[in-house]
């Protein structure tokens, strides 16, 4: 049986319609706001981790360490170099 022509023009309407509002809703949530915002809150979460913290105050401890050790060895080998410097002088 065929369908009547208004039916078809009703559901073509009605189809768009989802279309148009499937359209918006995709376009609200891709918008860069939107994501931005929730990359914000999954970091905001992620740092509430306390598994995350631990790793990261180990991060931080490190680094401190290595920078440390560098400064300690720049200090050396200044001292190094000046006592080179007064040797090399006395000849």
């Amino acid at each position: 049986m065929a369908r009547d022509i208004h039916d078809i023009e009703r559901d073509i309407e009605r189809t768009r319609g989802q279309l148009a509002s499937t359209l918006d809703e995709l376009a609200a949530r891709t918008s860069p706001s939107t994501l931005a915002d929730n990359a914000k809150g999954q970091a905001a979460g992620l740092l509430q981790d306390e598994k995350v913290q631990k790793v990261l105050m180990g991060v931080g401890a490190g680094v401190a360490a290595l920078v440390a050790v560098k400064i300690l060895n720049g200090r050396k080998r200044k001292k190094e170099l000046k006592e080179l410097q007064k040797l090399l002088a006395r000849r």
